[in-house]
């Protein structure tokens, strides 16, 4: 491992986990292995890398070398021990889960979680006999309280989606030391650029790398960080249950993590601007960016992250209606159920974030029909705030 702390963001994310390995004909990028399996001229040796006592791959499923490679430069930028990836996002959520609960466990997490995860703890999980409590996002007292009543797993998303409320990783992984628990924390809206949960006291960090760690919507897959015996531990759950990642894809979020701090530097500028110009426009509600200081989570983010996101939501005067007017009139923007490329992405929370959920559950979880999810590009900002105001001037 890179020691990172003599080595830049970008630096790690050209080259981590990349020294490590013996490359194809002395290419100096990262080849991709199509090959499922892996050939050995005696069993001994075979059987020893089977059993992982010595280095190499047996069948792609278990382990590749391209994809062995995206876990290792992931790795170096969470500053973590180990990585295992999977074939998306939800993948690496729901094997986590799978790995480290069973019937009788409790969960605590909060209300204002990705659709697709909520949807595993509102109907996935309890099934299975496994106790789901979902608190108030950042109601501190309460998360503490039903944390202190007992729980094996403490589950955060910090910032959240699409509400953009920032959760202290520190204070809450703290509460779940005390009873044991294994803290996770997805952090993909924040990206490695721009938070490293694990040095704030969770267990396992979590990603989808189809957004900020791809970066070009080209790829789908998903990653988790943490001790090596914490991820050995799902990696065995997840090479049985097969959610494998291509190597394709793991060589594309190669290729895209190398400029993966340019981008997120860029779209953390983005954001902001775009963030401060729509809080002055008189036909939007509300804006909500950790970067905003009006926005009531800003101290938090200021203490634990190092830039705000590429990520806003804002509501407009005339909900869902209005969105449906003023969203299509953007030039410069995707209406698309995805984040954290290099084009600006944009969609309600009924279409992207919650679409698997019911106007009720959406209501339920404090999303109104018509707020909408920005996710800021790399375009030139003067453009996209131009675009911006030609297309709510239609309302």
């Amino acid at each position: 491992m890179t020691d990172q702390t003599s080595v830049g963001q970008s630096t790690l994310s050209i080259w981590g986990g990349e020294q490590e390995h013996e490359l194809y004909e002395r290419s100096t990028q990262v080849p991709v292995v199509h090959s499922v399996s892996f050939t050995y001229k005696d069993i001994d040796t075979w059987h020893d890398v089977a059993l992982e006592k010595a280095p190499g791959h047996i069948y792609s499923r278990n382990t590749n070398p391209t994809v062995r490679a995206f876990e290792d430069k992931l790795k170096e930028l969470e500053s973590a021990e180990a990585a295992t990836s999977f074939a998306s996002g939800m993948a690496a959520i729901s094997n986590v889960l799978g790995a480290f609960l069973k019937p009788g466990d409790r969960i605590v997490s909060i209300k204002d979680s990705y659709g697709g995860t909520n949807k595993i703890f509102n109907n996935f999980l309890p099934p299975l006999n496994i106790d789901v409590c979902l608190c108030e996002t950042t109601d501190y007292a309460q998360i503490e309280d039903e944390i202190d009543k007992g729980c094996q797993l403490l589950y955060l998303e910090t910032p959240t989606n699409p509400t953009i409320k920032i959760i202290d990783i520190k204070r809450l992984a703290a509460a779940a030391k005390k009873v044991g628990a294994l803290v996770v924390v997805d952090n993909t809206f924040a990206t490695p650029i721009n938070q490293n949960p694990l040095q704030l006291g969770a267990d396992i960090v979590l990603h989808s790398a189809s957004k900020y760690l791809g970066g070009h919507a080209d790829a789908l897959g998903g990653v988790i960080c943490g001790s090596l015996a914490l991820i050995k531990q799902v990696y065995h759950y997840r090479e049985i249950n097969g959610a494998t990642l291509s190597p394709m894809d793991a060589y594309s979020f190669i290729r895209g993590m190398k400029t993966l701090k340019l981008r997120v530097e860029r779209q953390n500028q983005n954001a902001m601007a775009v963030a401060r110009w729509l809080q002055s426009h008189p036909q939007i509600e509300q804006v909500n960016y950790p970067g905003l200081e009006s926005h009531p989570n800003h101290d938090i983010a200021s203490q634990q992250m190092r830039g705000y996101g590429g990520m806003l939501s804002f509501s407009v005067k005339g909900g869902l209606d209005a969105i449906k007017i003023f969203l299509p009139k953007l030039k410069y923007a995707h209406m698309a159920a995805n984040l954290g490329c290099v084009e600006t992405v944009v969609g309600p929370p009924l279409t992207t974030s919650h679409v698997e959920c019911s106007a009720e559950e959406r209501a339920a979880a404090g999303i109104p029909e018509g707020l909408v999810r920005y996710s800021a590009g790399i375009e030139d900002i003067e453009d996209l705030i131009t675009d911006l105001e030609q297309a709510l001037s239609y309302l």
